[in-house]
């Protein structure tokens, strides 16, 4: 069997990035470790009920994020576009409406209001950066 349990997420600042999605979307923070003396760092997030650290439990059924802070001109220029424009992450719950309601409490910007579709209840938002998400509880 095989599986997804890491994608790299282009960041400008770890500690920022953090706080955005531990607060605001309510992501766990599995590990901040420093990797070297340049100053990267292993910065692994999960949403509640995720995925854990892979690399040492397996995946759980869901992905980490990998923080990973832009360093080139390139990487800086493709934080918060690494999709082009188009909806990058799609983060399932259980709750469409408590997620909703407190991811908007929060601050966070959905860039529309809520829809039923056929696979779901679904609203677009974006993270600090302008990554676009789905928040969308599946039917």
């Amino acid at each position: 069997m095989r599986s997804i349990h890491t994608i790299s997420l282009l960041v400008h600042d770890y500690d920022e990035a953090i706080a955005f999605y531990t607060g605001k979307l309510g992501f766990s923070l599995l590990e901040d470790s420093p990797l070297d003396d340049s100053g990267k760092r292993w910065v692994m997030i999960s949403p509640d009920g995720g995925a854990q650290d892979s690399r040492t439990t397996g995946n759980r059924g869901g992905a980490n994020l990998l923080l990973a802070q832009a360093s080139t001109s390139e990487q800086i220029k493709a934080v918060g576009n690494q999709a082009g424009g188009r909806v990058m992450f799609f983060l399932d719950t259980d709750d469409f409406w408590r997620d909703h309601k407190a991811m908007s409490a929060a601050g966070v910007t959905f860039m529309e209001e809520p829809r039923v579709e056929a696979y779901g209840t679904v609203a677009v938002f974006q993270d600090l950066y302008g990554n676009l998400w789905d928040l969308i509880q599946p039917t």
